[in-house]
């Protein structure tokens, strides 16, 4: 699957980084994480932090798929606004779900900070009501976050004006975002676990895989065998190609990024990432080598072939809806790309072991904030491996 395309503004500005060696010989470890993205990359570095040998392979070269068209927008919002995910998956679940991501989002700061990665970037994150009708609903979710303890607060017109300098109803400020650099953030994690003792191999795609009693076998497109005692699949959209059930709906998602700025641009005093009740929603956000990226006029996937025909008009789209909010700001497209959004029946990620394949496990962020995700899956795969209980798996289990 062709998982983005066009010119995303992280892989241009940053370029091939690092170069990885192509499997050649059959070898064995104790875990094989299958995917070289953020998520591989979060899941590899929990296991080396545990001591636990382990590989990391991927089809491709190192970050180009999902992963280089990343936004890199960190917010611990779900794609299921938390008063509407507390109906589907109990309070309990959906309020330890969001509070999560609040915690992932910290521990990425702080990763960040270890690994020597200086694009993280702590913010704001104001989620404003794109029309007024989208009040009641916005007002509940702020009362609902806010008797269960997330730092928020309510801006009405005037102080969204004030504070953001553009005119909406009204919408929830949140304290804890972030912005990063995904693909780089990904590249740092694996230099800095390769020498921890990680082994990386890219442009090595795996044609076959049995989950035996006592292991997993993976025979690669140039005929060597990998045998592991376990293996991680951190394939992201590419799942479907493994679990028989349908669980998750692809979507293309399209991005620009203007043209640098002389000085740094800010969204508002608070410099927040945005975003809106539009359906599909838009976003945005500054980066650190003044641009700012604005995201969104998703549409359902069929093929990549029309998702890409799409890329002018949508960039078109996407730089009119950024001049109806702040019409002042010359905004000149750069770069533009597309790629492929995933979202799941109650928003939540699939994290844990699959029944049908022996030794096994998945780390599937999936939705608007699958970085974050990415973030707990390797922690809860980690503490399954080593045959520990995790109260949180079973929010994120295949049987939920």
């Amino acid at each position: 699957m062709k998982l983005s395309s066009g010119y995303p503004l992280s892989l241009i500005k940053n370029g091939l980084l690092f170069s990885y060696p192509k499997l050649e010989k059959n070898i064995k470890t104790d875990v094989v994480v299958l995917g070289g993205g953020i998520s591989g990359a979060l899941t590899a570095h929990y296991l080396i932090q545990q001591g636990i040998h382990c590989i990391l392979i991927d089809a491709r070269t190192i970050g180009l798929g999902s992963t280089c068209a990343s936004t890199s927008l960190l917010q611990y919002e779900i794609d299921s606004p938390l008063h509407q995910l507390i109906k589907m998956v109990g309070e309990k679940n959906a309020v330890r779900s969001y509070k999560l991501g609040v915690s992932a989002i910290k521990k990425l700061a702080a990763l960040a900070i270890k690994i020597g990665m200086e694009d993280f970037e702590m913010k704001k994150s104001f989620y404003y009501a794109a029309y007024k009708k989208d009040i009641p609903f916005l007002k509940k979710e702020f009362v609902v976050r806010k008797q269960n303890g997330l730092k928020v607060k309510w801006l009405d017109e005037d102080q969204a004006f004030e504070q953001f300098g553009f005119s909406c109803p009204g919408g929830i400020l949140s304290d804890v975002a972030a912005a990063t650099d995904t693909y780089l953030l990904t590249h740092y994690l694996l230099q800095y676990n390769i020498n921890k003792g990680l082994v990386v191999y890219d442009r090595t795609p795996v044609v076959s895989i049995k989950h035996n009693r006592f292991d997993v076998q993976l025979k690669t497109k140039e005929k060597f065998i990998i045998t592991s005692k376990k293996l991680v699949y951190a394939t992201g959209y590419e799942v479907v190609d493994f679990i028989s059930k349908p669980i998750v709906k692809l979507t293309s998602t399209y991005a620009i990024a203007s043209e640098a700025f002389n000085s740094p641009v800010k969204l508002g005093k608070s410099n927040a990432l945005l975003w809106n009740t539009a359906k599909p929603y838009l976003y945005l956000r500054p980066t650190n080598d003044n641009r700012i990226i604005i995201g969104g006029r998703d549409e359902e996937f069929f093929s990549h072939i029309k998702r890409d025909k799409l890329i002018p008009r949508k960039s078109q789209q996407l730089q009119k809806d950024f001049k109806k909010i702040f019409p002042f700001i010359s905004f000149k497209t750069e770069f533009s790309w597309a790629g492929i959004f995933g979202s799941t029946k109650d928003g939540l990620p699939y994290i844990g072991a699959y029944r049908n394949l022996r030794n096994s496990f998945f780390a599937l962020g999936f939705g608007g904030n699958g970085i974050t995700f990415s973030q707990v899956a390797g922690e809860i795969i980690v503490s399954l491996i080593k045959g520990h209980q995790n109260k949180d798996a079973d929010i994120f289990s295949f049987e939920r």
